[in-house]
């Protein structure tokens, strides 16, 4: 079992999910039920899955859930460039985000990697 608040990418997977939370007030009212609930959920489920995976019985299961909280990541960074191909929120703000969404990857991909080789040594 892992400490899930002491891994740095979920720290980092926090201040995406406000940024992104003030900036879907933004987006267009009729888009509530759409594009935005869709954003949210991608959003949260990044520091989620980290955090559930951490919290289960072995590696293996965490390395499952880190996957799932990457893939959740690229959903995201995929919504946050349609908001700005549709010009729905300013792509600096996009552009900035998307910036820390892949250095989130990287690090989630990272430790990924120690983990798989961890697992191939037992």
């Amino acid at each position: 079992m892992h400490n899930f608040e002491k891994l740095l990418f979920w720290q980092k997977s926090i201040e995406p999910l406000k940024e992104v939370y003030i900036v879907c007030a933004d987006l267009p009212n009729d888009e509530k039920f759409g594009l935005i609930s869709q954003i949210k959920r991608s959003v949260i489920s990044i520091p989620s899955n980290i955090a559930e995976g951490a919290g289960r019985n072995n590696d293996s299961e965490f390395f499952h859930f880190l996957a799932i909280a990457n893939a959740s990541s690229f959903e995201l960074q995929t919504q946050l460039i349609l908001t700005r191909e549709l010009n729905l929120l300013d792509a600096e703000k996009v552009n900035s985000l998307i910036s820390k969404l892949n250095e989130i990857q990287r690090m989630i991909y990272s430790f990924k990697a120690n983990l798989k080789s961890n697992l191939k040594q037992k």
